[in-house]
């Protein structure tokens, strides 16, 4: 409040001095005429303009999945729309990655927004599959990712400071996002926060927060044993370290209707896990890769895999020098998010999740939220009356709700708009 009536005091002051100062349509004073921000309603409108389009715009790409490091259509169709949108493009960023940038009227700060484009390879398909495929709803977060770009340059007027798209390749196999921060974007453009949806298994026109959690890490181990009875022993091995795993990976709809039910009950069965998958590929070798939470558990859980391979005489245990980083969401952000969402779709617009969620997945957005404060949220998908497989990513009859494409713009334009206010607090 007081830096509210300091600054009322100041413009009043200079318009009394005959600064040419205006009050605008928001109740904001600005030298030379009117500031008008970017209105909630016109985003709107702009949306309703555009979404059959963006539909087609969907079709289109998941028509034509591409593998990870293989996005070079999908990266072209990209290129196109933001060139066309009238956006600085860049290609080729770390791989086939491709940023667009969107310079507003007046001076603001500078928000990204990422999108990923691959598809899910066959080996990560529930239940394998012969060709790659848009399973995981990237070609949902393309679209809606085109979607804010085109709304916010039709606005570009009423638009503070940047906002940098961030269209990244290779998520589905964790290399990306590294690949992409390796070429400096975030220095170069002078990013100071970054966003990102992700589609989920939650009720189309709902939005799931992340406030303080986000998605567990992974990390590996390698187990060799030597004794003549190694093939035995290691599959006794890979036994005794799965059997270190809380949560047992779902076999049914319902199974997954529950993990989804207990990742939004606080203090859950999914507050602390540990998924562990270990095989015996070979003789004498146990490989072993895992995901925790909280993420603070990794030595705890390294050492509980290193007791056991060494009950075995003269087994040799390693380890990567660091696993890859969780996804932890800035809470104080994420609630900020929750209020506009609130603000715009309604109240029901937001579930919060009280856990790392799902369990069995990373992100490689960790790496973007290592270096900058932003929000992770997941995008709801699911159809009412459709089976939970339809909107939980990687199962072969993932089908999301394509009204989430407009729902999605509607708020990630109106949010991002909101970040580039000079107002807004780092």
């Amino acid at each position: 409040m007081e830096r509210v009536l300091a600054r009322r005091t100041l413009l009043a002051g200079a318009a009394a001095a005959g600064a040419g100062i205006v009050w605008g349509t928001a109740g904001e004073a600005v030298a030379g005429g009117w500031r008008q921000p970017v209105a909630q309603g016109a985003v709107d409108a702009e949306v309703a303009r555009l979404k059959w389009r963006l539909i087609r715009l969907r079709r289109d790409i998941h028509r034509h999945p591409e593998a990870p490091g293989q996005e070079w259509r999908t990266a072209g169709v990209v290129a196109r729309e933001l060139r066309a949108a009238g956006l600085a493009v860049t290609t080729g960023m770390g791989g086939h990655g491709v940023v667009g940038v969107l310079r507003g009227s007046r001076p603001g700060r500078t928000v990204a927004y990422r999108a990923d484009m691959d598809a899910v390879p066959p080996k990560d398909i529930v239940g394998g599959g012969p060709v790659a495929a848009h399973l995981c709803g990237h070609d949902v977060h393309t679209t809606v990712a085109l979607g804010i770009a085109r709304v916010l340059a039709r606005m570009r007027r009423q638009l503070d400071g940047t906002v940098v798209f961030l269209f990244q390749p290779a998520e589905e196999t964790l290399s990306g996002a590294r690949a992409l921060l390796e070429t400096g974007v975030l220095e170069r453009t002078g990013v100071e926060e970054i966003h990102a949806l992700h589609c989920g298994p939650f009720p189309v026109g709902q939005f799931a927060l992340t406030a303080g959690y986000g998605l567990p890490g992974l990390d590996k181990a390698e187990v060799v044993l030597p004794q003549p009875d190694a093939p035995d022993a290691a599959r006794r091995l890979a036994a005794e370290i799965g059997a270190l795993s809380t949560v047992p990976l779902p076999r049914t709809p319902a199974d997954i209707e529950r993990l989804v039910a207990d990742a939004q009950t606080p203090d859950g069965p999914l507050a602390r896990f540990v998924v562990v998958r270990a095989q015996a590929p070979e003789a004498g070798k146990v490989t072993v890769s895992y995901r925790c939470w909280p993420p603070e558990r990794y030595p705890e859980i390294r050492a509980d895999i290193r007791r056991l391979a060494t009950s075995y005489a003269g087994a040799e245990v390693s380890f990567p020098a660091e696993p890859f980083p969780a996804m932890v969401c800035p809470e104080r952000d994420a609630r900020t998010l929750a209020g506009h969402l609130r603000r715009t779709l309604g109240q029901d617009a937001v579930t919060e999740l009280h856990a790392a969620f799902p369990p069995f997945s990373g992100e490689d957005f960790a790496l973007y939220l290592d270096r900058v404060p932003g929000t992770f949220t997941f995008l709801g998908v699911h159809s009412p009356g459709a089976p939970i497989t339809t909107s939980y990513p990687h199962y072969p009859d993932f089908d999301p709700d394509e009204r989430a494409i407009a729902l999605a713009v509607r708020a990630m334009a109106g949010w991002v708009a909101e970040r580039t206010h000079t107002g807004i607090a780092s």
